[in-house]
Protein backbone atom coordinates (compact mmCIF):
# COMPACT_ATOMS: atom_id res chain seq x y z
CA UNK A 1 0.00 0.00 0.00
CA UNK A 2 1.46 3.35 -1.06
CA UNK A 3 1.21 5.97 1.63
CA UNK A 4 0.46 9.54 0.51
CA UNK A 5 2.95 12.20 1.57
CA UNK A 6 0.27 14.12 3.48
CA UNK A 7 -2.57 12.51 5.41
CA UNK A 8 -4.59 14.82 7.67
CA UNK A 9 -5.81 13.32 10.92
CA UNK A 10 -9.12 14.76 12.08
CA UNK A 11 -10.27 14.46 15.69
CA UNK A 12 -13.93 13.40 15.74
CA UNK A 13 -16.56 13.12 18.45
CA UNK A 14 -18.39 10.07 17.04
CA UNK A 15 -16.49 7.71 14.73
CA UNK A 16 -19.65 5.93 13.55
CA UNK A 17 -21.28 9.23 12.55
CA UNK A 18 -18.10 10.34 10.79
CA UNK A 19 -17.81 7.05 8.89
CA UNK A 20 -21.47 7.29 7.90
CA UNK A 21 -20.81 10.76 6.45
CA UNK A 22 -17.41 10.17 4.84
CA UNK A 23 -17.98 6.62 3.59
CA UNK A 24 -21.77 6.45 3.31
CA UNK A 25 -22.36 9.83 1.66
CA UNK A 26 -19.03 10.81 0.14
CA UNK A 27 -17.81 7.48 -1.20
CA UNK A 28 -14.68 7.01 0.88
CA UNK A 29 -13.68 3.47 1.89
CA UNK A 30 -11.90 2.25 5.01
CA UNK A 31 -8.26 1.45 4.21
CA UNK A 32 -7.61 0.16 7.73
CA UNK A 33 -9.07 0.75 11.15
CA UNK A 34 -8.53 0.14 14.83
CA UNK A 35 -12.07 0.08 16.27
CA UNK A 36 -10.70 -0.57 19.76
CA UNK A 37 -8.93 2.80 19.50
CA UNK A 38 -11.78 4.67 17.80
CA UNK A 39 -9.67 5.14 14.68
CA UNK A 40 -10.10 4.66 10.93
CA UNK A 41 -8.04 5.59 7.88
CA UNK A 42 -10.25 6.24 4.85
CA UNK A 43 -9.56 6.93 1.18
CA UNK A 44 -11.29 8.01 -2.01
CA UNK A 45 -9.41 8.14 -5.32
CA UNK A 46 -6.05 8.71 -3.63
CA UNK A 47 -7.32 11.28 -1.10
CA UNK A 48 -6.72 9.85 2.36
CA UNK A 49 -7.93 11.08 5.76
CA UNK A 50 -7.52 9.62 9.24
CA UNK A 51 -10.40 9.89 11.71
CA UNK A 52 -9.50 9.65 15.38
CA UNK A 53 -11.97 9.80 18.26
CA UNK A 54 -11.41 12.54 20.86
CA UNK A 55 -10.87 11.88 24.57
CA UNK A 56 -8.24 9.23 24.31
CA UNK A 57 -4.91 9.33 26.08
CA UNK A 58 -2.90 10.20 22.98
CA UNK A 59 -4.75 13.18 21.50
CA UNK A 60 -2.40 15.84 20.24
CA UNK A 61 -4.41 18.97 20.92
CA UNK A 62 -2.74 22.38 20.92
CA UNK A 63 -5.72 24.28 22.37
CA UNK A 64 -9.15 23.57 23.83
CA UNK A 65 -11.47 22.01 21.26
CA UNK A 66 -14.74 23.70 20.45
CA UNK A 67 -17.14 22.98 17.63
CA UNK A 68 -16.97 23.54 14.76
CA UNK A 69 -13.57 21.87 14.43
CA UNK A 70 -10.99 22.81 11.81
CA UNK A 71 -11.64 26.53 11.90
CA UNK A 72 -9.50 28.30 9.35
CA UNK A 73 -8.89 25.21 7.25
CA UNK A 74 -10.68 23.40 4.48
CA UNK A 75 -9.70 20.15 2.84
CA UNK A 76 -9.80 20.36 -0.95
CA UNK A 77 -10.40 16.98 -2.56
CA UNK A 78 -10.13 16.62 -6.34
CA UNK A 79 -12.83 14.47 -7.92
CA UNK A 80 -13.72 13.58 -11.51
CA UNK A 81 -17.24 14.95 -11.02
CA UNK A 82 -19.00 16.74 -8.17
CA UNK A 83 -22.46 15.73 -9.47
CA UNK A 84 -22.70 12.31 -7.73
CA UNK A 85 -21.59 13.83 -4.41
CA UNK A 86 -24.13 16.63 -4.70
CA UNK A 87 -26.86 14.10 -5.49
CA UNK A 88 -25.96 11.92 -2.48
CA UNK A 89 -25.86 14.89 -0.11
CA UNK A 90 -29.16 16.23 -1.46
CA UNK A 91 -30.84 12.83 -1.09
CA UNK A 92 -29.66 12.69 2.53
CA UNK A 93 -30.85 16.24 3.19
CA UNK A 94 -27.30 17.24 4.14
CA UNK A 95 -26.81 21.05 3.90
CA UNK A 96 -24.03 22.62 1.89
CA UNK A 97 -21.74 25.23 3.40
CA UNK A 98 -20.99 26.70 -0.05
CA UNK A 99 -23.33 26.06 -2.97
CA UNK A 100 -21.79 24.69 -6.17
CA UNK A 101 -19.90 27.33 -8.09
CA UNK A 102 -17.48 27.62 -10.97
CA UNK A 103 -14.37 29.59 -10.17
CA UNK A 104 -11.06 30.34 -11.88
CA UNK A 105 -7.82 30.46 -9.94
CA UNK A 106 -4.51 31.81 -11.20
CA UNK A 107 -1.81 29.16 -11.12
CA UNK A 108 1.59 30.54 -12.08
CA UNK A 109 1.14 32.20 -15.47
CA UNK A 110 -1.95 30.14 -16.27
CA UNK A 111 -5.31 29.47 -14.72
CA UNK A 112 -7.43 26.56 -13.65
CA UNK A 113 -11.21 26.58 -13.68
CA UNK A 114 -13.05 24.34 -11.23
CA UNK A 115 -16.57 23.47 -10.22
CA UNK A 116 -16.59 23.21 -6.45
CA UNK A 117 -18.72 23.14 -3.34
CA UNK A 118 -18.10 22.91 0.39
CA UNK A 119 -19.83 20.71 2.95
CA UNK A 120 -19.24 20.38 6.70
CA UNK A 121 -18.69 16.96 8.22
CA UNK A 122 -20.44 16.03 11.51
CA UNK A 123 -17.75 17.82 13.54
CA UNK A 124 -17.71 20.95 11.40
CA UNK A 125 -14.62 20.30 9.26
CA UNK A 126 -14.98 22.01 5.89
CA UNK A 127 -14.57 19.65 2.94
CA UNK A 128 -14.28 21.25 -0.51
CA UNK A 129 -14.81 18.97 -3.49
CA UNK A 130 -13.31 20.31 -6.70
CA UNK A 131 -13.88 19.17 -10.29
CA UNK A 132 -11.37 20.45 -12.86
CA UNK A 133 -13.26 22.20 -15.66
CA UNK A 134 -10.10 23.35 -17.51
CA UNK A 135 -9.43 21.77 -20.86
CA UNK A 136 -5.66 21.93 -20.41
CA UNK A 137 -5.44 20.97 -16.92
Amino acid sequence: MTRPALVPELLVTDLAASLSFWCGLLGFAVVYDRPEDGFACIERDGARVMLDTIDRTRDWVAAPLAAPFGRGMNLEIAVASVAPLLAALDAAGWPLFLAPEEKSYRVGTGAVRVRQFIVQDPDGYLVRFSENMSRSG
